[in-house]
């Protein structure tokens, strides 16, 4: 398995992927538009040229949102996302980047088993902030450069 900078071609595959995991997937334009834009770092996860797994985030200033990040449910409890994660963490600290932030649904707990394990911490909560079904997120945060 190999993780890499995402690349256009790669485009598809996660629109499949959030189809597949979320119940409110982005579409292939949003993918695109995020990839696109030079406040993002987007990674996949590779496995005999299949994309299996991938993280993105945006960044402002001195901080970065995770905002998606999902694994092909065949391939999970493999570490895929912790590698991502960390993929993603030291990309953005040779940016410069000080803090990761992410929403997490308050009922995720083997996600949040993940973030605590890497380091983060509940900054607060956001009701209802999911939808489908409505639920809380907890809000998480990192800091990078320490």
């Amino acid at each position: 398995m190999m993780i890499r900078l995402m690349e256009e071609k790669d485009i598809p595959a996660i629109a499949a992927l959030e189809k597949q995991i979320f119940s409110a997937p982005w579409s292939e334009n949003s993918i695109r538009s995020s990839f696109e834009s030079r406040l993002s770092s987007w990674f996949v996860a590779e496995e005999q040229g299949v994309v299996v797994g991938y993280v993105g985030s945006e960044a402002v200033l001195d901080s970065a949102d995770m905002m998606n990040i999902a694994v092909d449910p065949e391939y999970r409890r493999k570490g895929i996302a912790q590698k991502l994660t960390e993929a993603l963490m030291d990309h953005l600290k040779t940016k410069g980047i000080q803090f990761l932030m992410l929403e997490v649904r308050v009922s995720n707990l083997s996600a949040i088993a993940l973030y605590e394990k890497l380091g983060f911490t509940v900054a607060g909560r956001r009701p209802r902030y999911y939808t489908n079904p409505r639920e809380d997120a907890y809000v998480m945060r990192k800091e990078l450069l320490v």
